[in-house]
């Protein structure tokens, strides 16, 4: 019988694949990173943003679109913009910026963020700006100054009202887009998402109020399903009505030429995941077609908004297994040296699951465990994977060498959910994080972006 871990992964799934592969001793790499060199140089807990990966998914999805646009001879363009609240680290934008990506903002300082850019040479005014999000005062202020200074800025309406406080704020004529509010799952708290205008008030806004205003076009008509583009039911319900809304509104609006359909484009948080990027994309570009043809006007500019697909699969997070707890017959724990509830926030608050794998000793047994993080709170654990309800590691073996767990593709939301450089629960420290690039010869390079938080670092915060 093979009791290795590595029998168990090479049994379930295919490995080595895309982005991990293991040496000859048995040590995981990561997208060609030898992770056993930043373990001895930096030491755990470790972040790692690998940004090549970024590049990488945004030429994936752009090929894709412009193969389903080539096929069907849809006579629209796509346009591929990042949602910069997945992940603000500038090194993460920049990168973004250099495949020609146009941003979406969703608050107040995310205007701050363009200028400083802008400043630095790395955003030319040209770009699109996408303006989503419920709007206050300062956020309408930063989008009327953008626009004051010449940037390409497209403010997309979450409520009626928000037109007025615009038309107050800006100066001359401007473009806007409006957002349509979808339908929730059907096991979801809500009916109807709090995000966007209701599908039946939009033709009423249009005709009865954007229409009589000649310093205000309407450019685009905006919709997201928070549960991603998936091949279900739901989805393809409401992506239906929101074409079907854009085809009418078309017809009444002349100057309407984008439909966007915000993110949700997944991505792997498995070795076993399966998604076909091509059918969905393919499907998404005919279905529009389909619907406009039906209705007698042209095809939109298709726009995305994709964070999570563009930066979540360049980040990890490695940590040491500190201790083994058994606490009964059935369960053991290893305890890793930082808090889980803090590194990795979606795995406690919505039950997210990641990619974990070992670092080294793949040669040993495989053992079921729970992961336990430094805190006292109960719910800081980790205990079943995505596709199996429980979590299987090596056994900890010669305890010379310590065993190191990684969690894989964490780059998109983690570090803004858990204030990043804040006070943590059980002031548990955020760990150093390194980032990764490659010269223009393809090798490798490693910097320290931010050390492990210090004590009075924190105190200072608490006002010690």
């Amino acid at each position: 019988m093979n009791s290795q871990y590595f029998d168990l992964i090479n049994q379930t799934f295919d490995f080595p694949q895309e982005g991990f592969d293991l040496n000859e001793q048995g040590w995981l790499y990561f997208n060609q990173v030898p992770i056993k060199h930043l373990i001895q140089k930096y030491g755990t807990p470790l972040r790692i943003s690998y940004v090549p990966r970024i590049g990488i998914q945004i030429k994936k999805a752009k090929n894709l679109f412009a193969r389903a646009i080539r096929s069907t001879n849809y006579a629209g363009k796509y346009h591929y913009c990042y949602c910069t609240k997945s992940n603000y680290f500038n090194f993460i934008i920049e990168e973004a910026l250099k495949f020609g990506v146009n941003l979406e903002t969703s608050s107040a300082f995310d205007t701050n963020i363009i200028l400083n850019l802008h400043q630095q040479g790395k955003l030319d005014k040209s770009k699109l700006l996408i303006h989503n999000g419920f709007k206050p005062k300062n956020y309408i202020q930063g989008i009327a100054n953008l626009m004051k200074e010449g940037f390409n800025s497209l403010p997309i309406c979450d409520n009626i009202a928000e037109l007025d406080h615009l038309n107050e704020a800006i100066d001359g004529s401007f473009n806007i887009g409006i957002r349509v509010a979808t339908e929730e799952e059907p096991n979801f708290e809500f009916y109807t998402s709090r995000l966007g205008i209701r599908n039946k008030d939009v033709l009423d806004f249009y005709t009865q109020k954007i229409e009589k205003m000649e310093n205000v076009t309407l450019k685009m008509l905006h919709f997201f399903v928070d549960t991603g583009i998936k091949d279900t039911l739901y989805y393809w319900g409401e992506f239906k009505k929101a074409v079907k809304l854009y085809a009418q509104l078309k017809k009444v609006c002349p100057t309407l030429t984008g439909l966007n359909i915000g993110g949700g484009l997944p991505i792997r948080n498995s070795l076993g995941f399966d998604y076909d990027y091509k059918y969905m994309i393919g499907q998404i570009v005919n279905m529009i077609k389909e619907a406009c043809d039906e209705e007698g006007v042209a095809e939109p500019d298709i726009y995305t908004e994709f964070g999570k697909y563009t930066v979540g699969e360049s980040g990890a997070i490695i940590y040491s297994v500190l201790a083994e707890k058994k606490q009964n017959d059935r369960e053991l724990w290893y305890m890793l040296d930082n808090s889980l509830m803090t590194t990795i926030p979606d795995a406690w608050g919505i039950a997210e699951r990641f990619i974990l794998l070992p670092i080294n000793k793949w040669y040993n047994d495989y053992t079921k465990v729970n992961l336990g993080g430094l805190t006292c709170d109960n719910s800081d654990y980790y205990n079943s994977e995505i596709h199996e309800n429980s979590v299987y590691l090596p056994s900890i073996g010669d305890k010379n060498e310590p065993l190191y767990i990684g969690f894989f593709h964490t780059g998109a939301y983690q570090d803004a959910l858990s204030g990043y450089g804040g006070i943590k629960h059980c002031l548990i420290p955020s760990p150093k994080h390194i980032v990764i690039s490659r010269d223009e010869a393809g090798n490798l390079v490693d910097k320290l972006h931010h050390e492990e938080q210090k004590a009075d670092a924190m105190l200072k915060l608490l006002g010690y």
